[in-house]
């Protein structure tokens, strides 16, 4: 079986815990080694199959008729899938996967991975297209797990116009959801992730048999409650340095009552945000890196504190995205796939309208090799620069994120200010705020050079 590595941090923010009224998911991609290069596309409903064949392992899944458009952020090198990624479909419904997470030897003794199932490079593929809101998603997927199995344990996210759910698979087969309130926000690391769960609400979803299972083999350790992080999940001491402190990092900057300390394994998993949340928020905790502690592996602490606990910005991200599906607009206006290339402390969102039949030449046609004529490699450029030397480029880097993110909004309100607005106009403004980004970053690498020393 061929499969890459891969570790993600993901947020999720209810519509009433956001500053518009808009539901928001959001991932980054982190990879390890070499650059694993991305790009950004439109798949259009004739370019789907009618059978996908998993790289992986060669499983086949047939698929249904009348795919959706959809807009996805795959591998440049399909050499171990399609790896969708991200994207919006043409029912302005969002799905990220996949958050990679934990599982414990007690549900793999039960229900062991399958080498022949799906996994987190087939999933946007085999689901996004064919879902009409949120929860069809989730239950489309649940079903697909439960008919083929996996070989790795993953979280994904869906959005919709009111609702945002998450789900995270459980061994080979068995699956749970659970949908976010909509006045609560997620930070969801690489570790189970769902805590207290109620099998009677509306706002679950999970595979039939697993209230079931959880009584049959005797799993839960908890007499007073189903937690469902405390069944299926893992406490270890890799949770405690890799996992456990991002979560806390976030929740001690936007929950409304936050407690704690970085190495708890049950730090809450719904929480209640302190303000409502925009984007400039959800892009900054995918970029948090301890700042203002001594964990900070860009700060004043000891070498062993700045390596103590793993930061959710770090100079292996390879992109990140947040896809917000809005409420005040016209249907076409509403899917917005923010999205930037390279580390998260180092690199801007641009708002790409996702009711598109093709994206801009510099995010869609990445090349494996580096060109800095692609945004995704000049994106990883900069990083490279940035990083050697983080105080000394910090603040022009700081600046350059907040200028591309005003100046996208003021071409962004301008535009929806018109009376008309066709696909080619969507289509054209995504080309004016993708040259935008283009030219920025070439403006910051130039004065990180001036500067450099």
């Amino acid at each position: 079986m061929k499969k890459k590595m891969s570790s993600c941090t993901t947020v999720l923010v209810g519509k009433a815990a956001s500053y518009d009224g808009s539901t928001m998911i959001a991932r980054n991609e982190d990879g390890y080694g070499r650059p694993n290069p991305q790009k950004f596309v439109v798949v259009q409903p004739a370019e789907q199959p009618t059978i996908f064949k998993s790289e992986a392992n060669g499983v086949e899944v047939p698929l249904p008729t009348a795919p959706l458009r959809c807009t996805l952020t795959p591998d440049v090198d399909p050499a171990y899938g399609v790896w969708g990624g991200s994207g919006i479909n043409s029912q302005n419904v969002a799905m990220t996967a996949c958050e990679t997470i934990t599982t414990n030897p007690e549900i793999l003794a039960i229900d062991p991975f399958v080498d022949e199932g799906i996994g987190e490079a087939d999933f946007l593929s085999i689901t996004l297209p064919y879902c009409q809101t949120a929860r069809e998603g989730v239950s489309r997927l649940g079903q697909l797990l439960e008919t083929y199995g996996t070989y790795e344990p993953n979280g994904i996210a869906f959005a919709d116009y009111d609702e945002v759910w998450y789900l995270e698979t459980i061994g080979g087969h068995h699956w749970a959801a659970i949908r976010i309130p909509d006045d609560a926000y997620v930070i969801a690391p690489n570790r189970f992730n769902i805590d207290q769960f109620d099998f009677e609400s509306v706002d679950t979803l999970f595979s039939a048999d697993l209230p079931a299972m959880i009584e049959q083999f005797h799993l839960n350790p908890d007499t007073d409650q189903v937690n469902l992080r405390h069944i299926f999940g893992s406490a270890t001491e890799k949770d405690r340095s890799y996992n456990n402190p991002r979560a806390w990092y976030i929740q001690q900057r936007f929950s409304l009552k936050p407690s704690g300390q970085p190495t708890d394994h049950d730090l809450p998993f719904i929480c209640r945000p302190n303000k409502q949340l925009t984007i400039a928020d959800v892009k900054w905790m995918l970029s948090a890196h301890y700042q203002n502690t001594p964990f900070d592996p860009y700060g004043q602490g000891t070498a062993e504190e700045q390596q103590r606990y793993r930061p959710i910005g770090l100079n292996r991200n390879e992109e990140v995205h947040i896809l917000q599906i809005r409420n005040d607009v016209p249907a076409e206006l509403a899917g917005i796939h923010w999205l930037a290339y390279g580390p998260n402390p180092f690199n801007g969102l641009v708002p790409f309208y996702a009711a598109v039949d093709q994206t801009p030449v510099v995010y869609r046609q990445t090349t494996v090799d580096f060109d800095p004529n692609n945004i995704y490699w000049l994106s990883r450029l900069v990083a490279v620069l940035a990083d050697t030397n983080y105080n000394h480029y910090s603040e022009l880097t700081t600046n350059f994120e907040a200028n591309l993110l005003a100046q996208c909004r003021q071409q962004q309100i301008n535009f929806e200010q018109k009376q008309v607005l066709a696909s080619a106009d969507l289509a054209l403004y995504n080309e004016t705020v993708a040259q935008l980004a283009f030219k920025l970053t070439n403006q910051l690498l130039g004065q990180m050079v001036a500067l450099g020393r």
